[in-house]
């Protein structure tokens, strides 16, 4: 997304991170692409191994339902369902019962009530809120301030524009603990419940540890925004004196 107040540094800030978030995905279709053509030593559907390791930890209550789209999979806290994509959902490759089995260990998450989960599903509406509002705030500041020189009213707005859009970034952080340790889980569980094999567990990491790279990716692309906005407003305020 290209800002209203686009200038050469946009792009020396923001273009970096949007290659890490391309290269981040192009590895993570790469890596699913490859271990989707291997097929576990357990021959087991996702579907059924997610059902295995829920079982396992007590979560019988948590239903596996499919959900269209590809690589839309995911974990409901509200709903208790833990949602595979299509073509995850019946595949019985490495590469969808590591996706599966990350899912699940959202699940154990929400069971135990893993602090970061608590704290990224409490931050959902600030974030929707700030991230889109946020934006409108910045983009009425900077044009109270830069364009009509009015900034007795339009530095106050673009500042409160810039915290609401900075709780984008601060969920973004929020995100990587609880997708890694949601990976931790996995790992473990799929080797204890012998939904995969030791020697797949390696293979396995393979695929959730590209993934996590998309969150490292959004990580730095949300930070190189908000550093974005700041230096433009420290850059008017610094101009008005």
């Amino acid at each position: 997304m290209l800002s209203p107040f686009f200038d050469i540094w946009y792009i020396v800030l923001i273009g970096p991170a949007f290659i890490l978030a391309m290269w981040a995905q192009s590895r993570v279709r790469g890596t699913y692409q490859k271990y989707s053509q291997v097929v576990s030593s357990t021959g087991m559907p996702a579907a059924m191994a997610a059902r295995r390791i829920l079982d396992a930890v007590g979560l019988h209550h948590v239903d596996v339902r499919r959900v269209p789209g590809e690589l839309t999979d995911h974990y409901d806290p509200r709903h208790k369902v833990l949602r595979l994509s299509e073509g995850v959902y019946d595949s019985n490759s490495l590469a969808a019962v590591a996706i599966a089995a990350h899912e699940a260990g959202h699940a154990v998450q929400d069971q135990t009530r893993y602090p970061w989960l608590v704290m990224r599903s409490a931050m959902v509406p600030m974030t929707t809120f700030g991230s889109k509002f946020g934006y409108v705030l910045l983009f009425l500041g900077f044009i109270m301030a830069g364009f009509l020189q009015n900034y007795e009213i339009g530095v106050p707005i673009a500042v409160i524009g810039l915290l609401l859009f900075s709780t984008a970034f601060v969920f973004s952080v929020i995100t990587l603990p609880v997708e890694f340790n949601a990976s931790a889980r996995a790992l473990k569980l799929m080797e204890s419940v012998r939904v995969v094999s030791s020697p797949e567990r390696m293979h396995a990491k393979k695929v959730l540890d590209a993934a996590a790279l998309t969150y490292v990716a959004a990580m730095f692309i949300a930070l190189m925004q908000v550093l974005y906005f700041a230096l433009r407003l420290l850059a008017m305020t610094g101009g008005r004196r």
